[in-house]
């Protein structure tokens, strides 16, 4: 976990550099913008959650929630983006893959007008694999949690 030293030298990572470390674009790109990171350790990211949403008019029409599985993978876009630029990935060559989700647990729902707040910690990393745990939140309120794994694999003919 961080320390208050750590803490202080947390960098935030703006959209632009989101959409050069991410291959996600809309409507499937999740993480607007990312404090707090800490080189191979932990990242905030942060999803400023809409009406607009695409998921909305069927998710549920009358009553919409954010899907659990999008928390999710919100979680380990947040994760990627720590990934891609503790490790300087060069995206031209290569991607981050999601390998595995454990200990997937929903707390309350999401909604329009909620602010996500993702924080995601390294349990573990070797070479180009790295294992999270991770929180969704909304007003520190636990909305999801899970502990998930992603590695770092060359692109298809490059």
């Amino acid at each position: 976990m961080a320390t208050d030293t750590d803490a202080a030298v947390g960098e935030s990572i703006d959209i632009a550099e989101i959409l050069r470390r991410l291959p996600h674009r809309y409507p499937f790109l999740l993480v607007d913008r990312a404090v707090d990171y800490i080189a191979s350790k932990s990242i905030r990211g942060i999803k400023c959650v809409t009406i607009n949403e695409p998921y909305f008019p069927g998710h549920f029409p009358h009553e919409p929630v954010m899907p659990g599985v999008l928390q999710i993978e919100a979680m380990a876009q947040t994760g990627a983006v720590l990934m891609s630029r503790s490790l300087d990935v060069d995206v031209t060559k290569n991607t981050i893959l999601f390998m595995s989700v454990d200990n997937a647990r929903f707390r309350r729902p999401v909604r329009p007008g909620d602010v996500l707040e993702m924080p995601v910690e390294v349990l573990f990393a070797r070479r180009n694999i790295f294992k999270f745990r991770g929180r969704a939140e909304v007003n520190g309120e636990l909305a999801a949690e899970a502990e998930f794994a992603a590695m770092k694999v060359e692109l298809e003919g490059k």
